[in-house]
């Protein structure tokens, strides 16, 4: 089958965004080069084990590449992805250059791109995502494995929003919780989040298709089967409430109507963990999640990112900001 990849020069500030555009518009699967990449890493000490000598790397900036089956008629998709790339900038995000070029690609040269990018890669003390084609042996005993088919959703888990989302969940889950995910993607944060010991999982996103490919990516993993995943506009079809915990790595504009959302679906002193937030955009999301109630009770970053952990006062518990660095 053929292919057709699409690249998209931009900042790193913006490839969550961009990712999500080509995904929205028929791309099977997105593979980001950071120039931030080197740096997160090397910040994560002893979980580092990608040799970056022995795959090229973008210098500036970063890159989102696109690939689209051939059922997908992607000149017509073209100017709507041009046209939504512009508009980042209404939304504060600075995407510049935004050059978007196009190629054909086999279908043998795009399974070795994907494995060419992506290595295990231990994220924290205890879990590690793994591609599905790599046959990765534990390296000790309590480590626990991520399985992840990069070409099934955006991302592989291992962007710094991701990692900051997984170290708060660290954090905070003590086992037993309910949980809501919200913009699921690839559903990594849902498997994260049941190898920490989460007992009931929903995760949302956007629409079938979407919701599709995380359920691939679950299937993957047996301690993930009983996650349920639906299609949702945020939280706006789902039932639960009184839920101990909601998790959503998505942009800080789309955080700010899920803030209301998740106060009425949080049992009182449960959490409500955000990232995906770019730093300029940092006392937007507290100011709000104040105003709404929420405590803040910290705050995560990474390079340019930020994540924030916050909870919905007992009964009685004042509000106020406790943030700290």
């Amino acid at each position: 089958m053929e292919w057709t990849q699409v690249d998209v020069l931009t900042t790193s500030e913006a490839v969550e965004a961009i990712a999500n555009i080509l995904t929205e518009q028929g791309a099977s699967g997105i593979q980001i080069d950071d120039s931030q990449d080197i740096q997160n890493y090397q910040k994560a000490d002893e979980t580092v084990v990608i040799d970056w000598d022995e795959i090229k790397y973008q210098q500036t900036g970063a890159k989102v590449i696109g690939y689209f089956p051939q059922d997908v008629f992607v000149t017509e998709a073209l100017p709507v992805i041009e046209n939504k790339i512009k508009q980042l900038a209404e939304f504060g995000l600075a995407y510049a250059p935004g050059t978007v070029k196009v190629k054909a690609l086999a279908d043998d040269h795009w399974a070795t791109a994907w494995k060419k990018y992506y290595r295990p890669v231990r994220l924290t003390r205890h879990l590690t995502i793994v591609p599905a084609w790599d046959d990765y042996q534990k390296v000790q005993t309590q480590e626990q494995l991520i399985v992840l088919d990069p070409g099934m959703a955006f991302g592989t888990g291992t962007h710094p929003t991701t990692r900051l989302m997984i170290e708060a969940l660290t954090i905070i889950v003590r086992g037993s919780e309910t949980m809501l995910d919200v913009g699921t993607g690839s559903g990594v944060l849902s498997i994260a989040a049941k190898h920490l010991g989460v007992k009931q999982i929903t995760a949302t996103d956007i629409d079938q298709v979407a919701v599709d490919k995380a359920k691939e990516n679950l299937a993957l993993n047996p301690i993930a089967q009983d996650v349920t995943v639906k299609v949702s506009d945020l939280l706006a079809d789902v039932e639960q409430t009184n839920v101990d915990l909601i998790v959503a790595n998505i942009l800080a504009e789309v955080i700010v109507p899920l803030i209301p959302q998740a106060w009425a679906k949080l049992r009182p002193g449960g959490h409500f963990l955000t990232s995906g937030i770019i730093a300029d955009k940092l006392d937007l999301i507290i100011e709000q999640q104040t105003k709404q109630g929420f405590i803040v009770d910290q705050q995560l970053k990474i390079g340019d990112w930020c994540g924030l952990i916050a909870h919905k006062p007992a009964v009685n518990e004042s509000n106020q900001f406790t943030a700290q660095g």
